[in-house]
């Protein structure tokens, strides 16, 4: 009798284990199709399939995560209706991702599907707004900030070849404009295009690094720059600045073009402006330091390149040694000799 029960007892604990196995299965499934209609732009019912998985299944964390963000989003695409222009609402839709990585900082874990497919559709539900504006005699392409944002868009859904179009028609109108280079090196990069991506970045970077949006950046070349500056402990508006700096020290933006005559021109005016601003404006040396810094590295650059007398290089690397010595030692590859304790230096 006594192994009858027992046996019985195994009997429903298996039962209950196969039925709860059954249930998480059911509930992934409910996910699967959840981010599915996410990416067709149907967030209602991206939203009802989450409902219905987080009634089957309490346990898997993701879930509520995606059902968070879910709802996040169609707290913003209820705005849409006080908008009139299709345009405006495809730029209020893109606006709303900076508030939304905001949200997402306040989450505990992150779930790289759900990232994806809620990325996939805004810039989705953006492109859809801006479409009128892409085809026939609409065709917009002389304006270089709705290049830009359509060039994201298309980046967004990791359709790059297109999105490279966009921007490069955009780079077109507004060569130096560095948000816009940094993308086209960003698509470069991910179409692992490397060389080209060193170039553009480095180019992006010398031109006006508090232009360029690190947070809409997504290959691995520039993320992980990032991530390893950052980890140094700069402030956020002084990371930008930073990058260009250490990406030179580290090698990353290793891809270098010859100055024209007039480009040597503006860069040492440039730094001659830089180096007096950074004597009047202590306040701001925090932001001005890295910049000039980088401008010496160009400078150093273009005088080797053109074989110009090692006296400018010398001096030039003097100016690098009074503004920040640790950085110059990094630069040169210089270590001081160890000192005696007790003994002074013989």
């Amino acid at each position: 009798m006594k192994g009858e029960r027992v046996s019985a007892q195994q009997t429903v604990t298996q039962s209950a284990a196969r039925q709860k196995t059954q249930k998480q299965q059911d509930a992934l499934e409910l996910l699967k199709n959840a981010y599915v209609k996410l990416k067709e732009c149907d967030i209602a019912s991206a939203c009802e399939l989450l409902d219905k998985a987080l009634g089957i299944d309490l346990e898997n964390p993701e879930i509520p995560y995606a059902l968070k963000c879910v709802q996040w989003w169609i707290e913003q695409t209820k705005k849409l209706e006080t908008i009139n222009e299709p345009s405006e609402k495809g730029v209020f839709i893109i606006s709303q991702l900076k508030p939304y990585n905001v949200f997402l900082g306040q989450l505990k874990e992150d779930y790289d599907q759900c990232l994806y497919s809620v990325k996939y559709f805004v810039y989705s539900l953006a492109l859809f707004f801006f479409k009128d504006l892409l085809v026939g005699s609409h065709r917009n392409q002389h304006d270089p900030s709705f290049l830009l944002l359509v060039g994201r868009c298309y980046k967004g859904i990791g359709n790059y070849d297109e999105a490279l179009n966009y921007l490069e028609q955009a780079v077109r109108f507004k060569r130096e404009d560095a948000e816009t280079l940094a993308e086209v090196a960003d698509i470069n990069a991910l179409l692992a295009e490397t060389k080209a991506a060193k170039a553009l970045f480095r180019e992006a970077f010398f031109i006006d690094p508090s232009k360029i949006d690190l947070e809409s950046l997504e290959s691995a070349l520039i993320t992980h720059l990032r991530d390893k500056v950052a980890a140094l402990g700069y402030s956020k508006e002084a990371l930008c600045e930073w990058i260009p700096v250490y990406a030179s020290l580290w090698g990353v933006f290793s891809v270098k073009r010859e100055l024209k005559q007039v480009e040597a021109g503006r860069l040492k005016q440039s730094i001659f402006a830089l180096e007096t601003e950074y004597q009047a404006n202590p306040s701001r040396q925090e932001i001005l330091k890295p910049r000039l810094l980088n401008r010496y590295f160009w400078l150093i650059d273009h005088y080797e390149n053109i074989k110009e007398a090692s006296s400018l290089v010398e001096e030039t690397l003097l100016k690098i040694e009074v503004t920040d010595r640790n950085i110059y030692q990094k630069y040169t590859g210089y270590n001081e000799p160890p000192r005696s304790e007790g003994r002074g230096i013989l």
